[in-house]
């Protein structure tokens, strides 16, 4: 019996590698990335683990593709990097902000 639900687009944040890994386990099981994460809610949800053996082992050789060293007892003890600063942004002065800062008597 199939289920109608109503989805909505969200934008999360979620580590980088942990994606990488993510998405790459919705294409080797044909799956879009919501379905899988659905997928892996609801089980986790009833205290059912999501996966067999065959997706397991699948996912520890992503793992070592992507270099995803990250277990669940770091869950609750990751911290995110401070943002990179982009070049050009401001606060920087390029080549022709400079200029205008001489013209102006800066």
């Amino acid at each position: 019996m199939v289920t109608t639900v109503e989805r909505v687009q969200t934008g999360i944040r979620i580590e980088k590698r942990t994606l990488k890994v993510l998405k790459a386990l919705a294409e080797y099981l044909d799956l879009s990335l919501g379905d899988l994460l659905e997928g892996i809610v609801l089980h986790a949800f009833e205290g059912q683990a999501p996966f067999g053996t065959e997706s397991l082992a699948q996912i520890a050789r992503l793992k070592d593709v992507y270099g995803l060293r990250l277990t669940a007892a770091d869950s609750h003890l990751l911290a995110e990097a401070p943002a990179k600063r982009a070049k050009g942004r401001a606060g920087s002065r390029g080549k022709s902000g400079r200029r205008k800062a001489r013209a102006a008597g800066a």
